[in-house]
């Protein structure tokens, strides 16, 4: 797991989950692991390849109670997903 640092706004920078070229259901294990060690109120962004990653980050938010952000715009081919940790 990457550790959040201070952006240069102030606010704290996503932990970033590179999980681009994993498929289903990796990219959701990944987040899972990296959420379940990071800070409430942290913000992770998922760089995933895998469509599934669409539905089944949002799906696993709903599931375990955290925030979904949305998908953000990223460059080099790969979609990114932002989740804000609840607890």
């Amino acid at each position: 797991m990457s550790p959040t640092f201070e952006a240069g706004d102030g606010q704290s920078a996503p932990i970033v989950v590179d999980a681009r070229g994993l498929r289903c259901p990796l990219p959701v294990i990944r987040l899972a692991q990296t959420a379940r060690d990071a800070a409430v109120g942290a913000v992770i962004e998922v760089w995933a390849t895998d469509p599934a990653a669409r539905a089944d980050i949002p799906a696993w938010c709903r599931m375990r109670g955290q925030d979904f952000l949305g998908e953000v715009p990223a460059d080099g081919g790969h979609a990114a997903y932002r989740v804000r940790t609840v607890g």
